[in-house]
């Protein structure tokens, strides 16, 4: 008989956590006595976008990626007030409710301002800080971005503007904006996506999220204080394409952090994880590896 092929596949577990009357639904891996990595995921998507990389870190690295309210498979209730203020109180409960006392963040996209809230408010948590096309800056903001940030709903054709990134064209032009190498993008990654905001309420409660965006910029002066002040260990990664945040926006991070480690990839957009996973995933490691042994 012929021996059986081994590899080290890690196992992935889906679960819930009841959390302010919200029901998070999380993904996790990895040994359950290793330090934690906290994945923050981005605008349309949710922690599936992080499925690859928690197979690829899963083996040695435990890594735990939980979807806020309005997004994936976690159940907000009726009510539910949408700002980026909430979603970081919701997924500090969840820190708090699976007991996550230490662990170093990831944050993408949204997972910036919501992470950077709860690194603000308990700094003695956060180990380290990797950083993927998460803007903190001024420097990073594009002409899209300011523009987009600067709406508000009272002005007519506002929301229209808005709803339009809600859908299949807006969600596919955040895919494939910047990216050189088109067939490297899964259909999955954003057909997913677009399911989740075309569920009933969705499109709603991404618009609420929307008007409050411009509410994180006025906060970048106090992450940027943070960061000065604690230094936490960064890797900071960012696809140069992105058509919302500028590569300026990643080297601004080495303003405040000089020892951040800061890699721009040509040829990703705004998803550099779906296109750029390999390199990723071994930079990844190298930090979490390090941030053992520091």
């Amino acid at each position: 008989m012929s021996t059986p092929l081994t590899v080290s596949v890690p196992q992935v577990h889906h679960r819930y956590a009841d959390v302010d009357g919200v029901r998070v639904f999380y993904r996790e891996t990895g040994p359950a006595d290793a330090p934690v990595l906290l994945l923050l995921h981005g605008f349309p998507t949710a922690s599936h976008q992080f499925r690859r990389l928690m197979d690829a870190l899963g083996a040695t690295h435990r890594l735990i990626a939980p979807d806020y309210p309005g997004f994936g498979h976690t159940e907000a209730p009726a009510g539910f007030t949408y700002t980026f203020d909430r979603l970081a109180d919701i997924v500090e409960g969840f820190t708090e409710a699976l007991g996550l006392d230490r662990y170093a963040l990831y944050v993408f996209d949204f997972g910036a301002p919501v992470g950077l809230r709860l690194a603000t408010r308990a700094p003695e948590r956060i180990t380290g800080l990797i950083v993927q096309n998460g803007n903190a800056y001024e420097d990073g903001l594009s002409d899209t971005a300011r523009e987009f940030a600067g709406l508000r709903r009272e002005v007519p054709g506002s929301e229209e503007r808005v709803r339009g990134l809600f859908t299949p064209g807006g969600t596919c032009f955040q895919y494939e904006t910047g990216v050189a190498d088109p067939t490297l993008l899964s259909p999955d990654s954003w057909t997913l996506d677009q399911h989740f905001l075309d569920l009933p309420g969705r499109a709603d409660a991404q618009a609420d999220l929307a008007f409050d965006y411009g509410g994180n910029i006025t906060l970048y002066p106090l992450w940027q204080e943070w960061l000065r002040t604690h230094r936490p260990p960064a890797l900071v990664l960012w696809g140069t394409g992105d058509p919302f945040f500028l590569p300026a926006g990643a080297t601004a991070y080495a303003r405040d952090l000089p020892d951040a480690d800061v890699h721009l990839f040509e040829g990703a957009g705004h998803f550099a994880l779906e296109t750029h996973l390999p390199h990723i995933a071994a930079l990844a490691d190298r930090f979490l590896t390090g941030l053992r042994t520091a």
